[in-house]
């Protein structure tokens, strides 16, 4: 009798536990992705042309973070390097906020050769790199935390290809930009600065010191596809 309860017990957990995978994978690839609100002249536009070694004034002169649209990414990944979001933001930093703007490129660590773009005003901050566009901050569209994709594609259905959704915040603490997972979730990204280094440590718990660039380098241009990108049919 103990051992048959035993069973079902096991049984009904195993149950519970396959059902929360599948809500889960659910979630991930087949919920409704948000709107894609990014300015269509921005994604049009050729971000590898310019020098990320001259950043904005942010002295109050032009557009304030919340009157910008939410960048988002365009399906799994954009087609090519897009110009700066908040190229017309120009509202100061929040006090709680290092500057970590510009242009980056990793030197030491795992990912040597990544290269990414932050962008800053008020407390906004966006990530551009390998494809996908994190924004994280008060803006005109959309809410606070960064709703998009990984950019991994998974999966294919015919021609659709299916990439995981992701979701977190950006907060400032001890001027270390800290992610973590739908905002309240667990840290899973930390950058910050290290003299004239960026500082990236990654959810697979790696870290990867990163020297400023001025130019977007030749091969950055067009996104590398990502994934295993399995067809289905």
């Amino acid at each position: 009798m103990r051992a048959r309860l035993v069973k079902k017990i096991g049984l009904s957990l195993l149950a519970l536990l396959g059902l929360l995978v599948v809500i889960a994978f659910s979630l991930a690839f087949f919920s409704p992705r948000p709107p894609l609100t990014t300015n269509a002249a921005t994604l049009a536009g050729d971000g590898s042309k310019i020098d990320y070694c001259r950043l904005p004034k942010l002295d109050g002169s032009g557009k304030r973070a919340a009157e910008i649209p939410k960048g988002n990414t365009p399906g799994c990944a954009y087609t090519h390097f897009p110009l700066p979001i908040l190229a017309d933001c120009t509202e100061p930093l929040s006090p709680q906020a290092d500057d970590i703007r510009g242009l980056w490129r990793g030197v030491k660590g795992k990912h040597i050769g990544h290269v990414e773009r932050i962008e800053q005003c008020a407390d906004r901050t966006v990530v551009t790199t390998s494809g996908i566009i994190h924004d994280y901050g008060p803006n005109s569209t959309g809410g606070l935390n960064t709703d998009d994709t990984e950019g991994m594609v998974v999966f294919t259905l015919g021609d659709k290809a299916y990439c995981p959704r992701s979701s977190s915040s950006m907060m400032w603490q001890d001027k270390k930009l800290n992610f973590h997972v739908f905002g309240w979730g667990p840290l899973v990204v930390r950058r910050y600065r290290e003299g004239a280094q960026l500082v990236w440590e990654y959810a697979d718990g790696s870290t990867t010191h990163m020297d400023r660039i001025c130019d977007l380098p030749e091969s950055e241009k067009v996104p590398s596809p990502r994934g295993p990108q399995i067809k289905i049919f």
